[in-house]
């Protein structure tokens, strides 16, 4: 009979273990990197989410990920010209307004991250 609370305790945290990467899971947000454009193009996370650019597969031309404008106190980032199947990532940790760019296709290639408490 002593063994089992022991198992119970093995239990709930097997349980919990397996939940882990599940709840982590909650705080990534992939964006794809296409021909001239982020999608999606407007995107909603809360402070702590680590925001994932993914080059496509079937995409062939370089872009790269910068931050054209942030709240106070966010250092700016920018990554390097990537190509298909290559990734680039940041945790935003303030809230705010992010405004990010591919600075070979400027105009045309943007996009917008609000991140709330």
């Amino acid at each position: 009979m002593r063994l089992r609370p022991a198992l119970v305790v093995l239990a709930v945290g097997a349980v919990a273990v397996a939940t882990a990467p599940a709840l982590a899971a909650g705080h990534r947000k992939t964006v794809e990197v296409n021909d001239n454009y982020y999608s999606p193009g407007k995107l909603t996370v809360k402070v702590g989410t680590t925001v994932r650019w993914h080059w496509s597969v079937d995409e062939a031309d370089v872009h790269d990920v910068k931050l054209k404008k942030a709240p106070r106190g966010v250092r700016k980032f920018q990554s390097d010209p990537l190509a298909a199947g290559e990734s680039f990532s940041r945790k935003l940790t303030k809230p705010g307004t992010y405004a990010v760019i591919c600075t070979f296709h400027e105009e045309e290639m943007a996009m917008t991250i609000r991140v709330k408490r």
